[in-house]
């Protein structure tokens, strides 16, 4: 099963209860906090952003898929978590906070690399809608296109409109020829980094 399916099947209502206030967003951020170490469920409750009881039963679903463990240093990633995790990081490998520019929405900005991608970049609306879902004001999308990070809407270089971006992107996060870069801004740092993971995760496939 790949990734993108994984985290399909955990965010899939089970009937009878309440509707779930977690989303995709959140099992990628958890997963990420729990590949350096154990965390209680306290820590990620504030991590995530959520409540208690939605981090209970996001960590009760990772439980039961066998994806995590309790114990009483807190919550680790299982082999099957750890390949879980390494699929997504494989994708989804880099990211940096960004200051507010000519290419940015706000004053927080989170950038993530998605790895060879560009050929599911249409204008960057779907990656925008996705971010604002997510609570973040937008996503700026960008592609790698012989050489030069460009906007997809207008096949611009961003190198003359925001220098000290284009070159901190390149610099950073190195993209190669065929990659995209997503920037989540929001009035949030928290918000701004949910933003980039949901418009980075449109970019999947179906076997990532």
């Amino acid at each position: 099963m790949s990734a993108k399916e994984t985290l399909e099947v955990l965010m899939k209502e089970k009937a009878p209860g309440p509707l779930h206030s977690f989303q995709t967003f959140h099992i990628i951020k958890l997963l990420e906090l729990l590949s350096n170490s154990p965390v209680g469920r306290g820590v990620l409750s504030k991590r995530l952003g959520i409540g208690e009881g939605a981090t209970r039963t996001l960590i009760d679903r990772l439980k039961n898929e066998r994806i995590i463990i309790i114990s009483k240093s807190g919550c680790t990633l299982t082999e099957k978590g750890e390949k879980l995790w390494k699929k997504i990081e494989k994708t989804l490998p880099t990211k940096i906070d960004l200051e507010r520019s000519e290419l940015t929405l706000s004053d927080f900005n989170v950038a993530i690399l998605v790895k060879a991608k560009a050929q599911k970049v249409k204008l960057g609306m779907e990656q925008r809608d996705a971010a604002f879902l997510a609570g973040a004001k937008g996503a700026t999308t960008l592609v790698m296109k012989r050489g030069k990070l460009t906007m997809p809407s207008e096949d611009i270089d961003i190198k003359t409109a925001a220098p000290e971006t284009q070159s901190k992107i390149k610099n950073q996060l190195r993209p190669e020829e065929g990659d995209v870069v997503v920037i989540g801004s929001a009035d949030t740092h928290e918000l701004a980094e949910y933003g980039a993971i949901a418009a980075a995760w449109t970019l999947l496939d179906d076997d990532a």
